[in-house]
């Protein structure tokens, strides 16, 4: 499944959308939107601190969200937008899922697991392969954090 720059764009403001409501919340600004055959079918922002789960990733709400709506765990045909590079969690969960593509907007120099600090969806033995596209309004993205954690410091 391949996408359209402007559905592409579309999407990702979305989930710019919920990591701003994340922001808002205090948690750390980021924001999922799930896909499959062009309608949003899940978004959500993190929530780890919200629901005191340190897995609550807004990549995991949605992948959650999204299996049960579809009611099944393999979300097949589905593109997930994130607006920053998915961590190793979120990564092997989209795996499991069998994500079509993922689109995601900033590099996490600190803890990217697509391509930053590790390539697991690259790993010679995983069994599924997922499309991924980088740095769509990954400007916005970084905006965002970098000014969540000045607030912080």
């Amino acid at each position: 499944m391949t996408g359209n720059d402007e559905s592409d764009r579309g999407f990702m403001q979305i989930a710019l959308e919920e990591a701003r409501v994340a922001f808002d919340r205090g948690e750390v600004p980021v924001g999922a939107v799930l896909v499959v055959d062009g309608a949003l079918v899940a978004r959500a922002g993190n929530r780890t601190i919200t629901d005191c789960d340190p897995t609550a990733h807004a990549e995991m709400v949605v992948l959650r969200e999204a299996a049960k709506i579809t009611r099944n765990y393999r979300l097949l045909g589905a593109t997930l937008y994130v607006t920053i590079e998915p961590c190793a969690m979120c990564a092997g969960a989209m795996i499991q899922a069998r994500l079509d593509r993922l689109v995601y907007g900033a590099d996490d120099l600190k803890g990217g697991a697509v391509r930053s600090c590790f390539s697991v969806f690259e790993h010679p033995q995983i069994n599924h392969r997922v499309d991924v596209t980088h740095g769509l309004l990954s400007d916005d993205a970084a905006a965002l954090l970098r000014s969540f954690f000045a607030v912080r410091r």
